[in-house]
């Protein structure tokens, strides 16, 4: 499975950002598909996910659902993380992930840059 990122940007806080991920390749083996942010010096952390049946999604935090929404187009195994009044702490590499069912992600994108000026 192969993963590429695209939407990264600068903005300033409080504008939005769309990150959007298309997997090629081996695309049938996957169940989910999520983003996670690394942070300068800091280790990488889950975001959210979404399942590519159901549409479920999981967020790292539920105060996260207020400023970003995880979706998906099934046909083009395409997720999007939609980036709301974003804050100087959003700042990071996002990556978009990959997991089969009842697996850890284990396929990784190259990751996008996000940078949120205060």
């Amino acid at each position: 499975v192969q993963l590429v990122e695209s939407g990264g940007g600068r903005v300033q806080a409080g504008d939005s950002l769309r990150l959007s991920c298309s997997a090629s390749g081996y695309t049938v083996v996957i169940h989910r598909l999520g983003w996670f942010r690394q942070a300068p010096g800091k280790k990488r952390v889950f975001v959210a996910s979404i399942t590519m049946d159901e549409g479920r999604t999981v967020y790292a935090e539920e105060s996260l659902k207020e400023r970003f929404t995880v979706s998906r187009v099934n046909a083009q195994y395409t997720v999007h993380l939609q980036m709301n009044s974003l804050k100087p702490d959003d700042t990071g590499v996002y990556y978009c992930a990959a997991a089969a069912v009842s697996a850890d992600f284990d396929s990784w994108g190259q990751g996008t840059q996000v940078t949120v000026l205060s």
